[in-house]
């Protein structure tokens, strides 16, 4: 059973910074795993209203969103069963639920694309005040 838990979210003002962290049960397993969000009022129901922000497949390929380039940074530790996204510079536009993905497919790629995750967790909230 594919079980992921998010932690890390927070309160803070614009300018700092915030790790998130995503304990998968068998992080080795998850060939591509990703970071989406979800801003308040953004419209859509489910996984199809949250955006993309980051993700890193089997073979260490990571993207990110156009928006947290530069701020941000993806990490896994198969060690640690766990992903990581590193939240440097946050901007009040940064506040929003975030959510981990995970994809099993060995042939899966590094994407932003919600259909291409089948797993989920249940989100930490992030609130950047200005």
């Amino acid at each position: 059973q594919v079980h992921l838990v998010e932690s890390g979210g927070a309160s803070v003002q614009a300018g700092g910074s915030l790790r998130l962290s995503c304990t998968a049960s068998s992080a080795d397993s998850y060939h591509c795993m990703a970071w989406f969000r979800q801003a308040p009022g953004q419209e859509g129901e489910g996984v199809a209203a949250r955006e993309g922000v980051a993700a890193i497949d089997r073979t260490g390929t990571i993207i990110y969103a156009d928006s947290v380039k530069g701020r941000f940074t993806i990490s896994k530790d198969n060690a640690k069963n766990t992903l990581y996204l590193q939240m440097n510079s946050l901007k009040p536009e940064d506040t929003a639920t975030y959510y981990c993905a995970a994809n099993l497919g060995w042939y899966c790629n590094a994407d932003l694309m919600q259909r291409d995750y089948p797993h989920w967790g249940q989100g930490t909230q992030v609130t950047v005040s200005s």
